[in-house]
């Protein structure tokens, strides 16, 4: 009579049960799961690159700055009064362009001396223009209205002229003279006597 191993082992040199491998028993379990590791993959790596992407277009900026010399990118802006202002029609005359925004603190730091300055020199072949930077126009009338600026003022559709331009923030101000070329850049806000003083500097240039 034969023994029974109460340890459930078997004796020793018999073969144990054969067990399929994995997916074996479903071929296509396995290759539906194949391809969501694929899958997998591949959205991780299109991440990884997008997110490159953006760390190189940022470092970019960081290097390059605002543009600060050179032909000054041209633009047109729509002013909330119904005005139509093109860069490149203003030759002759100095031109200040300021980039700000109605929710930047140090923007507002700026807005009165800027309306002074531009009523100062107004009639002197010098035009200053305002490129509202991602605002709403509620607010940015509210802006204009509460610093009584007169110059024009409008949106940056699409930020055209901020990328044109490569801002690096709000306020940043471009001075272009009057043969259209930029002469130098304020990134933050201007304080008295700055912008007189480049005013009158491109004014007397020949």
């Amino acid at each position: 009579m034969s023994s029974v191993d109460i340890t459930g082992e078997l004796p020793h040199g018999s073969p144990g049960p054969s067990l399929p491998a994995p997916g074996e028993a479903d071929g296509k379990t396995t290759v539906a799961e194949r391809r969501r590791v694929k899958l997998g993959w591949i959205v991780t790596f299109s991440l990884v690159l997008a997110l490159l992407g953006l760390l190189g277009w940022g470092l970019y900026k960081s290097s390059t700055g605002p543009r600060a010399s050179g032909l000054a990118p041209d633009f047109t802006i729509q002013s909330y009064s119904g005005q139509t202002v093109t860069l490149s029609q203003l030759r002759g005359k100095v031109v200040i362009v300021n980039f700000w925004a109605s929710w930047c603190p140090p923007c507002r730091e700026e807005a009165s001396y800027l309306e002074e300055t531009w009523r100062k020199y107004k009639d002197k072949d010098v035009m200053f223009i305002g490129v509202d930077w991602v605002d709403t126009p509620e607010n940015a009338l509210a802006y204009i209205k509460e610093f009584d600026i007169t110059y024009p003022n409008g949106p940056d559709v699409g930020t055209k002229a901020a990328q044109a331009y490569r801002i690096q923030g709000v306020p940043e101000t471009f001075f272009v003279d009057k043969h259209g070329s930029l002469k130098g850049v304020q990134i933050g806000p201007l304080k008295a006597p700055e912008l007189d003083r480049k005013i009158e500097e491109l004014l007397n240039a020949d």
